[in-house]
């Protein structure tokens, strides 16, 4: 969805990307080589997407962790949910857990997805496991196949603690990009619903507001990673019509909810020369207002997705142990009644 061609808005010359990021970027071509051209170049896309994705033989690192897969019931007349199952060889009993939706702009990736940093980097020196689950994806299963999955995937988490040797009670719900978006909306609907207790929300470069018409969209347009072309396909695959409505569901697009209180605490963080900047420093603006806590990181010159293309920079490193840090303070603070 464009920006209304009615409104008086000179855009903004583009931000520089870091310099010991620019490398790897060039490397990269322009951003819509990353991203499919349109809806027809999905299944393309997906697959070439999907060689990244670490095998189950990969995750178990020889023997470094367990891995399962399961599958969980769907929401009412849906497919089961393909849903992963992580966490350190030995474990301990009734350890935190972190519930990752993975990226992919709402039309590709799998519940394998970005999985191998998280485990590693999380998983192993906070003593927790990790849930990792494969919703369905735009255009074929639009809005709200995703949300809802997210959320039975969540339900099923909880109902099945026992036996997986989790704490129903420290849960943390974290994601990338679309993972992002979704995780911001699945706090949305746990709330709503009175679902089950979120300790915390870790949203690193969410996809929040379809929309798509801040000033980073704008002056990155046709830069970087997953530019604003790219965003508009993802988002018009998840939504069609639905995006020209005013009146559009928070639980469809974060930035749409009108009430924004009593969230979980949150942190977003995002590359200032993105598309995503602006509408993650509104949700964050947005949820000080309504009395919550949030966390808000923009990282200089990051391009979206920066700390994975180029984990070894100083940002990238500085950007992770931000995360972890906030990770730590959530999992240690005291338990509410």
């Amino acid at each position: 969805m464009n920006s209304d061609p009615n409104r008086q808005r000179r855009t903004a010359p583009p931000v520089p990307f870091a310099h010991e990021l620019t490398a790897a970027l060039d490397a990269l071509g322009p951003p819509r080589r990353g991203a499919p051209g349109s809806l027809d170049g999905i299944p393309a896309w997906r697959a070439r997407l999907a060689e990244s994705d670490p095998s189950l033989e990969q995750l178990r690192d020889e023997g470094r962790f367990e891995i399962q897969e399961f599958l969980a019931p769907g929401p009412h007349g849906a497919p089961d949910i393909p849903v992963l199952f992580a966490r350190p060889t030995g474990l301990r009993p009734q350890a935190p857990v972190v519930y990752h939706m993975h990226g992919g702009g709402m039309i590709g990736g799998t519940h394998r997805t970005g999985l191998r940093e998280i485990l590693q980097e999380w998983a192993e020196p906070l003593e927790l496991a990790v849930v990792s689950v494969g919703y369905r994806l735009a255009p074929e299963d639009p809005y709200p196949a995703a949300i809802e999955d997210c959320y039975a995937g969540l339900e099923w988490l909880v109902r099945h603690a026992g036996m997986l040797g989790i704490d129903p009670g420290r849960i943390v719900i974290a994601g990338g990009s679309a993972g992002g978006g979704l995780t911001a909306s699945l706090a949305l609907m746990t709330r709503d619903r009175n679902g089950p207790r979120i300790l915390g929300q870790l949203m690193m470069c969410p996809m929040l507001d379809d929309r798509n018409d801040s000033v980073s969209a704008e002056q990155m347009a046709g830069r970087g990673v997953w530019d604003r072309h790219a965003n508009d396909l993802g988002w018009t695959a998840l939504l069609g019509e639905q995006r020209s409505g005013e009146q559009l569901s928070g639980y469809a697009a974060a930035a749409r909810a009108t009430d924004l209180s009593r969230l979980p605490p949150a942190y977003i963080d995002a590359g200032a020369a993105e598309t995503y900047r602006d509408e993650c420093v509104a949700y964050a603006r947005r949820v000080w207002e309504a009395g919550g806590d949030a966390e808000l990181h923009i990282w200089a010159g990051g391009f979206h997705g920066f700390d994975q293309l180029v984990p070894h920079a100083d940002v990238s490193r500085d950007a992770r142990r931000t995360r972890f840090r906030w990770l730590c303070r959530v999992l240690n603070r005291p338990r509410r009644p």
